[in-house]
């Protein structure tokens, strides 16, 4: 049984005062969401601040992005094994804003997802389509090749380790929430990529978490989908209580 998993994006946003507060709100009422996993993700110079605030609690943490390369003169980048000397648990690869903004490519979120499972670090590898894409009818054909091309060659206990989250683009921060069917239909697809390119045992253990202007108002209603295994969360992760709020809309699957 897949164990659903809210994750808060927090971005660009925050100051250190406000993402400690942030952290330690959730953190202190996160003992209420036993059968949901946890996790935020603060700018990465906060994240030493975020450590401090929910040490002892049972809150995870993660940082947006980071370097496939392990060291060296890449400036302004930040490798796997400093994550995981903050205690990082999770990073979030190929996210939308990155690939569609900063250009990003699949190759590129494929070196930094090797990287981060060498480094024992859990990535959340985004994969999700343009409204033109969609209205276009390719969302299967996009979709396909982001995940072909940001999991290239990764082994059956490589993938087993990953999440993977879907963000139709058109979504994000536009206040515009794909139908729970919309999402379902996506993740279904992605659970039938796995299952042709690894077996059933993997495609039944991915989590696949849908992200998208996602709230605690429908947040329900498009968690309680089979294949919907938790929500990537983002303005909605800056308030403590639509953050819990989503979390304690979650189906017990």
């Amino acid at each position: 049984m897949r164990r659903a998993l809210i994750a808060g994006n927090w971005k660009m946003n925050l100051d250190r005062a406000e993402a400690v507060a942030l952290a330690a709100a959730i953190a202190e009422r996160s003992g209420a969401a036993q059968e949901v996993d946890l996790a935020v993700f603060p700018p990465s110079v906060y994240l030493d601040a975020v450590r401090d605030a929910v040490r002892g609690s049972r809150l995870a943490y993660g940082a947006q992005n980071m370097c496939h390369q392990p060291n060296g003169a890449f400036t302004g980048e930040i490798s796997a094994a400093m994550l995981v000397d903050l205690g990082c648990r999770y990073v979030i690869l190929g996210h939308s804003e990155r690939r569609h903004i900063l250009g990003e490519t699949n190759a590129e979120v494929n070196q930094k997802t090797i990287a981060a499972l060498a480094a024992g670090l859990v990535p959340i590898v985004c994969v999700g389509e343009l409204l033109a894409e969609r209205e276009a009818g390719r969302t299967g054909e996009v979709i396909r090749q982001q995940f072909d091309g940001s999991l290239a060659g990764l082994s059956a206990e490589q993938t087993a380790r990953l999440v993977i989250a879907y963000e139709p683009v058109w979504a994000i921060g536009t206040g515009k929430v794909a139908t729970p069917q919309q999402a379902e239909a996506v993740h279904m697809d992605l659970r039938k990529i796995l299952k042709d390119r690894y077996n059933a045992t993997i495609a039944d253990g991915v989590r696949i978490l849908y992200g998208g202007s996602v709230k605690a108002s429908n947040a329900a209603e498009l968690l309680t989908q089979p294949n919907v295994d938790g929500a990537l969360v983002g303005g909605a992760s800056l308030k403590a209580d639509e953050f819990l709020g989503i979390a304690a809309g979650v189906s017990r699957k």
